[in-house]
């Protein structure tokens, strides 16, 4: 995996993205290379939106999306659950050392 997301990192803002900070954490302390906490620390944060999201795939800046980790709370935002299903609709799935992506970019 940490060399799937080393691969062409520096054509993109983001090696990876992720729901949550501590699954984050992990990737980006393996490949000293930046990956997106989305939804925040717990995953329930409004940030990014799916539109936020959307863009910045387009914008070819995000390279892989990391399955896994969608966590649910009464409370907070859906928009991590919500690009989640966005990136298992649109993009194909490959599995990876055991772990699912998705290539979003290249």
């Amino acid at each position: 995996m940490v060399a799937a997301l080393k691969s062409g990192a520096s054509n993109y803002t983001w090696a990876a993205a992720v729901v949550g900070s501590n699954n984050a954490a992990g990737y980006q302390l393996a490949t000293e290379l930046p990956v997106m906490a989305v939804g925040g620390f717990n995953g329930t944060d409004p940030s990014p939106t799916l539109e936020q999201f959307q863009q910045l795939v387009a914008q070819g800046k995000i390279h892989y999306f990391i399955a896994g980790g969608t966590m649910q709370a009464n409370s907070g935002s859906e928009a991590p659950a919500q690009i989640a299903q966005w990136v298992a609709a649109n993009f194909q799935s490959q599995t990876i050392g055991g772990t699912t992506v998705y290539a979003l970019a290249g």
